[in-house]
């Protein structure tokens, strides 16, 4: 019978940095839906990237996903906004080089005429941002992302977060 340390404990704690070193890791993305008051979705231009994409980012270590989002806006966009809830998150499979990920989008709410005219790339992983119609917006992001978006826009509509893996919903 194997005797685990007692809580509280030098050896517990060894213990369990111990079975953390060991768990699996997650990549974490969080992204936002940002509209004006037209209902146009904001979009940005990573210098990084040949698409648009949704603004936020990827989470650093452990960094929740709604803090990774408000840090990526506030770093990106010079933005500070509530975020209103979660929309979506979709687990991505292991693809190319990568391994698997938790994508969140979060609903950002409606910017004010001004936040809107202080918009601008504020670092250097932005070249542009943009409002655009929600069918042209999503046209702009790569198929991954335009996938999640338009369920992130659904959820948004029926006021319901829905939980996808690789873009798709896993229960009907």
């Amino acid at each position: 019978m194997t005797t685990h340390p007692r809580p509280g404990t030098a050896e517990w704690d060894a213990y369990l940095a111990e079975g953390n070193a060991k768990q699996a890791r997650k990549r974490v993305s969080a992204d936002v839906l940002l509209r004006d008051a037209a209902g146009r979705l904001l979009v940005v231009k990573p210098t990084y990237k040949e698409a648009w994409d949704l603004p936020g980012g990827m989470a650093e270590a452990n960094e929740s996903p709604e803090d990774a989002a408000r840090r990526e806006l506030r770093e990106e966009l010079g933005l500070a906004v509530a975020l209103r809830g979660l929309l979506c998150v979709d687990w991505v499979a292991p693809h190319g080089p990568w391994d698997d990920q938790l994508a969140f989008i979060f609903d950002g709410g409606t910017l004010s005429p001004g936040q809107i005219s202080g918009l601008y790339p504020h670092d250097h992983e932005l070249s542009a941002c943009e409002f655009s119609p929600s069918d042209e917006a999503l046209t702009m992001l790569p198929p991954r992302t335009r996938q999640r978006a338009a369920h992130a826009l659904r959820a948004l509509a029926e006021q319901r977060p829905v939980y996808l893996e690789n873009g798709e919903r896993s229960v009907p």
